[in-house]
């Protein structure tokens, strides 16, 4: 069991793992919160020539996965829209994103979760928000993101490593790992 999880999470450690993980968090297929963060950290702070690589690859799996869901959005249109989100929220995101304009684009982008992510690009997407605007916000906020924790993890990075390795924050990786397995699965039975 141990060799299998290695191998699945060592697919992980490497530049398109940033990438893949990056666009899997901006998509409705996949819930792990954090998990692209926590591995940007890692990568930059293990690897100091290149730690300015994984928020460039970060930013462009974001955008990948963005795109799919920015066009599920789309194609679902408002009344589709309220079959992945409650109406409560729709709501809510619909009148940030009609009367907040750029700052509106920009918040959720660079909150951590637990903001939901993924029902506000649905939104943007059935709200038809331009793709210009959308997407070169999303970049510029989520590089500002990635790129402050990648360059942390470069001041900080043997601190950050130790802790990272210990004991128990690999139990609290099983955790997460876990939440997302649930999560991910529970996603999918709403779908």
């Amino acid at each position: 069991m141990s060799g299998l999880f290695r191998s699945l999470f060592g697919a992980f450690l490497s530049w398109w793992g940033v990438f893949v993980m990056g666009a899997l968090d901006s998509s409705m297929l996949f819930f792990l919160p954090f998990g692209i963060d926590a591995l940007v950290v890692y990568l930059a702070a293990r690897n100091d020539a290149l730690f300015w690589a994984y928020p460039l690859l970060a930013t462009a799996g974001s955008l990948t996965g963005a795109a799919l869901t920015f066009w599920i959005g789309k194609k679902g249109g408002e009344a589709g829209l309220r079959r992945f989100v409650s109406v409560r929220r729709v709501e809510r995101i619909q009148n940030r994103v009609r009367n907040g304009g750029a700052i509106a684009l920009a918040m959720p982008a660079i909150l951590p979760p637990p903001f939901p992510f993924t029902p506000f690009i649905l939104t943007c997407g059935a709200l038809d928000v331009d793709r210009a605007r959308f997407f070169g916000t999303l970049a510029a906020v989520r590089l500002l993101r990635f790129g402050a924790e990648a360059l942390l993890a470069r001041a900080y990075g043997g601190g950050i490593l130790r802790v990272l390795q210990s004991g128990p924050f690999r139990m609290v990786v099983i955790g997460f790992i876990v939440v997302a397995v649930i999560g991910t699965i529970a996603s999918g039975v709403v779908l």
